[in-house]
């Protein structure tokens, strides 16, 4: 049989093969600490189980909107309002089967074959190959650890070529765990914007930045908006302009990693194209799926969505800061100590 020639230039997820390898070592008895994927340490909170199965019960089981239940959209929205003081119109919200299935979502919407898009050097390694299952390609800008990871405008420009279409950030970043300043954001998606691109903001890891002190989160903080020069989200400089794409997920700061549900931030022009886009995925994203298979998710199943309501608007969520607080500061350092002793 033959195969795509494309998955030649596709690795295996390194982080999945060292999980597997650790879940045998467990299952022949092996104490394991798991420091290698990004999940929180605790099981989701009860309240979103006790949410999942009440769903279950209710027999929410069936095939939802392509874009997403109105109701889920609507509370994202409310969202931005209450901890970023950002109006954002609900219908530019979409939700998706993870983060995952809103970069597959978006690389079809934005990439024909041939095209470029431009990625920082460390990142989340999947982000290269999505661009290649649509003919297109990722170039990356090696970033450097004496600027601290930091991707700049002046970057943009100097790797912006003739087949380059957008540019993709992360902010918070995975690996590095750098945090853009407001400039750099402002800076990188104006350079974006006057060639003609698109900037793809990842904000994954928002709301997982931590104060010295956990006494000097205030009671409703701007996830990740803790020092003047920083914003939690880029809809905080101007709503999300028109050539702005947002990808956001509840698996991090949620601690909803295996529910496999996150959500797009969209121009409002751009709406019906990823509607037209989603619409096929809906049929496929029924049932528990493997990694493969969850790339051509679009909206996520009625129950999954349904739990999201009560954990959006903000049930259990101060409770989340002190028991993920002092866990993610800790891992920070972690992680600080691995990149200074990592190899080349």
């Amino acid at each position: 049989m033959r195969l795509a020639e494309r998955l030649r230039h596709i690795h295996s997820f390194r982080v999945m093969d060292i999980v597997d390898a650790a879940q045998r070592l467990e299952a022949e008895g092996h104490r394991v600490i798991h420091m290698e994927v990004g999940e929180p340490r605790e099981p989701s909170d009860p309240f979103i189980r006790d949410a999942g199965a009440a769903a279950l019960a209710r027999g929410e089981t069936a095939y939802t909107p392509a874009l997403g239940l109105p109701a889920l959209r609507r509370a994202i929205a409310a969202y931005y309002g209450t901890y970023h003081n950002v109006d954002l119109d609900p219908e530019r919200v979409v939700v998706t089967a993870g983060a995952t299935g809103a970069l597959m979502l978006l690389s079809a919407l934005l990439l024909d074959p041939e095209d470029e898009v431009l990625l920082g050097d460390p990142a989340y390694p999947c982000n290269r190959y999505f661009p290649l299952l649509f003919g297109a390609k990722a170039s990356l800008m090696p970033l450097s650890p004496q600027a601290g990871f930091a991707l700049t405008e002046r970057d943009v420009v100097k790797a912006w070529g003739p087949r380059t279409r957008g540019v993709v950030l992360a902010s918070p970043a995975n690996p590095t765990g750098a945090v853009s300043s407001r400039a750099a954001l402002q800076g990188l998606s104006e350079a974006a914007a006057s060639r003609g691109g698109w900037a793809l903001f990842d904000e994954i890891y928002q709301g997982l930045t931590y104060p010295s002190a956990l006494d000097d989160q205030p009671a409703l903080p701007a996830h990740g908006d803790l020092a003047s020069d920083r914003v939690g989200t880029i809809l905080s400089l101007q709503g999300g302009a028109d050539h702005e794409f947002l990808v956001n997920s509840f698996s991090k700061y949620f601690g909803m990693t295996g529910w496999r549900v996150g959500w797009l931030v969209a121009p409002r022009a751009a709406i019906p194209a990823i509607e037209k886009a989603a619409g096929p995925g809906v049929l496929r994203s029924r049932g528990p799926r493997g990694r493969l298979l969850r790339l051509c998710d679009a909206a996520p199943g009625a129950a999954r969505q349904r739990v999201l309501l009560p954990c959006i608007a903000g049930k259990g969520r101060g409770r989340r800061h002190a028991r993920y607080g002092l866990r993610g500061a800790g891992r920070g350092a972690e992680r600080t100590l691995l990149l200074h002793r990592a190899p080349g």
